[in-house]
C-alpha cells in the first residue's frame, strides 16, 4: 500500500500493422483500387530502407502509429482472411527464431535467444512501422542550426533499482550505466522554476495563465483564477485543512474503501467538495491512467502522485497513512528516452547498423537503416513488414512456424524453428489461428490505453524563462500538460540549457470519454485518435501555445520550428482497474492466460505482464524465450 507507483517509462513493443505504404494483390484491389496495384507491381524489390534519405527519426508530422502502420492489421481485425491478400510467395528463408514486433520486448527476445542458442543463431525480426523500437521511438529536430532530441514514447528507465536481475543484467550488458545519469541529468536547471496553471475559456469562462501553482498559498493562488468564490474556497479547503475525511475507520478500512471508489467520488462525497470544482482536477489522472478522475480509484491517486511534481492530489494529508516509500529520482533518462535502449539493443544484435561503442555515443549516432536487413547478418530487422498469419506446421517428424507478412504490397512467407509474438497481444487472435478460444478471449480483454506525446521544436525557450515556469498544467485544454524537455546532456549531445537556445516542448493529450468503463473509454479514444488528422492537431497546438504563452512574447508563427505528433492508439499496456475489473486469482488473470505458449509460438510484450514498463517488456521476453525449453 505504501509503494508509490508511476508509469512514465511505459511503452514497449509494437503492434502488427501495415508493411509499406503501397498495397496491392488481387484480394486487396477491391479495397485499394487498380492504381495501387499498378504502383506495387512496379516494385519488384521493395526496399525503402536502402534509400539515401531514409531516416525515420527525423520525420515530423504524424508519427507513432503513423499512417500506413495499421491498415492490414485492421483488415485482419475486421474479418478479412490473410488468403485474400494475394498469392503468398515464399522468400526461401528459414530462421532459428522469427520475432513479430521490433520494440524493446522483441529486440530483447532476439537478444536472449542468442544468449541461449549462440551468436550464430539466425533471427529475423519483423516490424510493421518504418522504424524499430516500438513505442521507444526517437524524435530528432533541426532547430536554431543544431539537432535537438526528444522521445516519441517511452520516456525513462523508471526506478532501475527495482528492476529484476534479468532486466538489470540486460541493460548493463548493452552498455547502460544508470549512475551516469546522476551527472548527465541537470537537476538544478529547473529547480527555481515553477508550475503554471492555464484556465481555458471553453472550460472556465476565460483564458488565464497563473504562475506559482503549488508554491503560492492556495487561497492566494486561486484568488486570481477565473472561478467562483465557492469553487476557490472549496479547492483551497481540501488542499489545506488536513482533515481526516474517513475518521472512525482503520487504515486497512480506509485503504479498502479508497480502492473501490473513484477520486471524484472521494472528493465530492467524503471531502464534500462542490462538484463545480471537479473540472480543476478532472485531467490530473490523464498522464498516468489515460482516463479522468471519475474512473480512477482514489487509492491509486494517493499512491501514484505525480512524478513530474506538477500537481498534488488533495484530500489525503489528514488520513493518517504512513509516508510513502521514497522513490528513486526521475532522472534516468536518455535525451531520446528509451529509444537509446532500443538502439543499444540493435547495436548488440547488428553492430554495423548502429556505429559506436558506448551509452554516450549512441545518443548522437546515426542509425544505418540499410544495414538492418543485410543478407550476411545472423540477425535481421525487416521494417515496413506486416505480419498477417503465424501458425505451427508439422514438417515430417519436426514442427516449425510459418509466418506470412505483407511488404511492399506483396504477401511473403518465411519459416522459423521458433517464433516469439512480441506484438500487441490483443492482435494475436487475429493472426494466429492456433490460439485456443479461451486464450483468445483472454487476449481480447487486454485493451490498451491510447495517448499522444506531442513534441514541438521552438527557436528558443525565453517565454518560459520570463514566466519562470518549466511546465504548465492545463486541465481543460486540448493538451492537458506542457513542459520543457528533460535537461540531459550525454556524450557529444548537450542539452540547450540557455533560454536563448532552441528547445523541445512536450505536450500530452489523452482522448477519453467520461461516463464509460475504462476499456470502452480506451476504445472510444482510439477511434478518435485514428480519425483525427495532423492538421487538427497542428491547429490546436498552435492555438493553445499562443493562448498560454503570448503574454510572455510567444508567437507560434515565428517561434515553432517543427511539430511531431506521436499518436499511440495502442499506448500503455492494459493494467487492471479495481473500479471495473475483477480481483482475479493468479491463474485467472487474462494476461497470464493470454501469454501461454502455443506449440513453438511464445508470447512476449509488456501486455503479457499487464504492466506498462520497460523492465516488464524485458522480463516477458526472457520468459517467452524460456518457454521454448519446454518444447
Amino acid at each position: 500500500m505504501q509503494h508509490k507507483i508511476t508509469r512514465r517509462d511505459f511503452l514497449n513493443g509494437v503492434s502488427v500493422g501495415v508493411g509499406g505504404t503501397i498495397v496491392s494483390a488481387t484480394g486487396v484491389s477491391k479495397v485499394f483500387g487498380a492504381d495501387a496495384l499498378l504502383a506495387a507491381a512496379a516494385l519488384d524489390q521493395f526496399s525503402p530502407e536502402d534509400g539515401p534519405g531514409y531516416y525515420p527519426p527525423a520525420k515530423m508530422g504524424m508519427r507513432g502509429n503513423h499512417d500506413g502502420s495499421f491498415t492490414f492489421a485492421h483488415l485482419m481485425r475486421d474479418g478479412q482472411s490473410w488468403n485474400d491478400l494475394g498469392k503468398a510467395a515464399t522468400t526461401g528463408e528459414s530462421y532459428d527464431l522469427v520475432v513479430v514486433g521490433g520494440g524493446i520486448s522483441g529486440l530483447a527476445s532476439a537478444y536472449f535467444y542468442r544468449q541461449r542458442a549462440g551468436k550464430n543463431a539466425r533471427v529475423l525480426i519483423l516490424d510493421n512501422h518504418d522504424d524499430f523500437g516500438g513505442h521507444a521511438k526517437r524524435n530528432e529536430f533541426q532547430a536554431g542550426g543544431r539537432m535537438v532530441l526528444s522521445y516519441g514514447g517511452t520516456q525513462s528507465i523508471e526506478s532501475p533499482g527495482k528492476y529484476s536481475d534479468v532486466a538489470k543484467a540486460l541493460i548493463e550488458d548493452i552498455g547502460v550505466r544508470v549512475e551516469k545519469f546522476e551527472r548527465a541529468y541537470d537537476q538544478k536547471l529547473y529547480s527555481k522554476m515553477g508550475t503554471a496553471a492555464f484556465f481555458d475559456k471553453e472550460t472556465f469562462g476565460e483564458d488565464r495563465l497563473l504562475t506559482g501553482m503549488n508554491t503560492t498559498p492556495w487561497p492566494e493562488f486561486l484568488a486570481r483564477a477565473p472561478l467562483s468564490d465557492e469553487v476557490r474556497s472549496d479547492i483551497a479547503r481540501v488542499y489545506t485543512e488536513k482533515k481526516d475525511y474517513l475518521a472512525g475507520r482503520s487504515l486497512e478500512e480506509k485503504s479498502a474503501l479508497l480502492t473501490k471508489i473513484s477520486y471524484a467520488e472521494y472528493l465530492t462525497k467524503y471531502c464534500q467538495l462542490t462538484p463545480k470544482a471537479l473540472p480543476f482536477f478532472q485531467t490530473f489522472t490523464h498522464d498516468l491512467f489515460c482516463i479522468g478522475i471519475e474512473a480512477v480509484a482514489a487509492m491509486e491517486c494517493y499512491k501514484a502522485g505525480d512524478d513530474y511534481n506538477s500537481f498534488t492530489y488533495a484530500g489525503f494529508d489528514g488520513l493518517g497513512f504512513p509516508a510513502l516509500e521514497k522513490e528513486e529520482p526521475y532522472i534516468y533518462h536518455f535525451p531520446d528516452g528509451n529509444a537509446s535502449i532500443a538502439r543499444l539493443l540493435v547495436r548488440s544484435l547488428i553492430p554495423p547498423a548502429m556505429p559506436g561503442s558506448s551509452m554516450e555515443d549512441v545518443v548522437s549516432a546515426r542509425a544505418v537503416y540499410s544495414k538492418l536487413d543485410a543478407a550476411d547478418s545472423p540477425v535481421r530487422i525487416r521494417l515496413n513488414s506486416t505480419v498477417v498469419q503465424v501458425r505451427n506446421v508439422k514438417q515430417g517428424a519436426t514442427q516449425e512456424v510459418h509466418v506470412a507478412y505483407m511488404r511492399g504490397g506483396k504477401l511473403l512467407t518465411v519459416s522459423g524453428k521458433n517464433c516469439v509474438l512480441a506484438c500487441y497481444n490483443g492482435m494475436i487472435p487475429y493472426i494466429c489461428p492456433d490460439i485456443p478460444a479461451e486464450q483468445s478471449k483472454a487476449l481480447a480483454y487486454l485493451v490498451k490505453m491510447p495517448l499522444v506525446y506531442t513534441h514541438v521544436a521552438l527557436r528558443n525557450w525565453e517565454p518560459f524563462a520570463k514566466l519562470n515556469v518549466h511546465h504548465i498544467v492545463a486541465p481543460g485544454s486540448y493538451h492537458t500538460y506542457t513542459a520543457l524537455d528533460f535537461p540531459v546532456s550525454l556524450g557529444e549531445y548537450k542539452f540547450p540549457a540557455s533560454p536563448k537556445e532552441p528547445a523541445v516542448l512536450f505536450m500530452l493529450r489523452t482522448p477519453c470519454k467520461p461516463g464509460l468503463v475504462q476499456r470502452e473509454q480506451n476504445r472510444a479514444g482510439r477511434r478518435e485518435l485514428l480519425d483525427t488528422p495532423f492538421a487538427t492537431f497542428e491547429k490546436n497546438i498552435r492555438d493553445q501555445l499562443n493562448r498560454m504563452l503570448r503574454p510572455a512574447g510567444f508567437d507560434a508563427a515565428r517561434d515553432i520550428e517543427g511539430i511531431t505528433v506521436n499518436r499511440w492508439a495502442h499506448g500503455y499496456a492494459f493494467t487492471p482497474n479495481p473500479l471495473f475489473d475483477p480481483d482475479w486469482k493468479e491463474e485467472e488473470k487474462p494476461w497470464v492466460i493470454g501469454r501461454k505458449r502455443v506449440g513453438r509460438i511464445a508470447i512476449a510484450n509488456s501486455d503479457a505482464a499487464a504492466s506498462a514498463y520497460t523492465d516488464a517488456a524485458i522480463d516477458q521476453a526472457w520468459r517467452a524465450v524460456g518457454d521454448f525449453q519446454e518444447v
